[in-house]
């Protein structure tokens, strides 16, 4: 019989962890579970149940990636703007300090260790205020230039990129921040609010959302200086979360008007239906990449602090092997 090291030409490990990076079909044996496992990749995407936030809340704006994101801001029923801040490491959320400005209705970027929050409104009306996050607290930088909610961001803390909302009235005014000011640029062919975004400064994507007539699902890229019009999304709604680049994005969740859970890959060029979230809400954010996103919070319709996991298909899985 045939042995596996005369296969692969080496022998199966004994491992008291499993391995931070192993290669697809690596096989090994964890001494701490007492249980053989092996690496494949993924033949379809899906959403598993995360650690739930320490804050449930909807209409809140995320940051970072799928094993290192940051939760901000948002509202508690029935109208309680909040300032509380969270960090999570793929398991679990921890607080962290507050921002200055409790708000909802915001726009995140940037990473958990460097985050950026713009917009938003208080009881009183619609705000430009911007905070910046250094992985422990909060630093008030220089308001946007026109103040609203319901907008939507991409990018970095020093390359972030800021467009659409609500002042009201609906708009399509785009700005960019530099790690200390905004700059207007080109506006968007489609004023709307309560969009997903993606991308960088000078590779947005903006799409979905609702402008003065009512929800649409028209998709625009962004070059840096101006909007392009391009393939719309399937399914029109707002206030849904997202994540990924210009090239490779998701769309996942949202208002349409009633909840939804529906999850759409963006590869560029056009949009493609895949598996839903399994928690159907709208007023949740997003973080992370297409194939490895997060999302949290929302309405659907009681507050919840429920956060998913995305992984898409052909990503690294880690699969126990059983035998009977």
């Amino acid at each position: 019989m045939s042995e596996y090291k005369g296969i692969k030409g080496f022998s199966i490990q004994s491992l008291s962890a499993d391995p931070a990076d192993p290669n697809i079909g690596q096989v090994w044996y964890n001494s701490t579970s007492g249980s053989w496992k092996v690496t494949s990749v993924t033949t379809a995407g899906a959403w598993a149940t995360g650690g739930n936030l320490g804050t449930a809340r909807r209409l809140l704006a995320g940051a970072g990636t799928q094993t290192e994101a940051l939760a901000f801001g948002g509202l508690e029923p029935p109208t309680t703007r909040l300032a509380n801040t969270e960090e999570y490491d793929g398991t679990s959320w921890s607080p962290s300090n507050n921002m200055n400005t409790a708000r909802a209705t915001l726009a995140g970027a940037g990473t958990q260790t460097a985050g950026l929050a713009t917009g938003g409104n208080l009881a009183t009306g619609v705000i430009g205020a911007t905070e910046e996050y250094d992985g422990t607290s909060w630093t008030n930088s220089n308001d946007l230039n026109t103040a609203r909610n319901y907008l939507s961001a991409a990018g970095t803390q020093t390359a972030g990129l800021a467009f659409g909302g609500d002042t009201p009235p609906v708009t399509a005014a785009t700005e960019e921040y530099d790690g200390n000011s905004w700059t207007t640029s080109g506006n968007l062919n489609t004023a709307r609010y309560g969009s997903g975004a993606a991308g960088t400064q000078t590779a947005g994507l903006v799409f979905t959302g609702e402008d003065n007539v009512g929800l649409q699902n028209a998709t625009e890229e962004y070059n840096g200086s101006t909007w392009t019009s391009v393939n719309p999304v399937n399914t029109a709604r707002l206030t849904l979360g997202s994540s990924g680049t210009q090239t490779a994005s998701l769309a996942f969740g949202g208002g349409n008007p009633s909840f939804t859970g529906a999850t759409e890959e963006y590869d560029g060029t056009s949009w493609t239906n895949t598996t839903s979230l399994s928690t159907a809400r709208y007023g949740l954010a997003g973080a992370g990449t297409q194939s490895l996103a997060l999302g949290f919070g929302g309405l659907t319709p009681t507050i919840t602090g429920a956060t998913e996991e995305w992984t898409g298909a052909g990503s690294p899985q880690t699969k126990t092997i059983t035998a009977s």
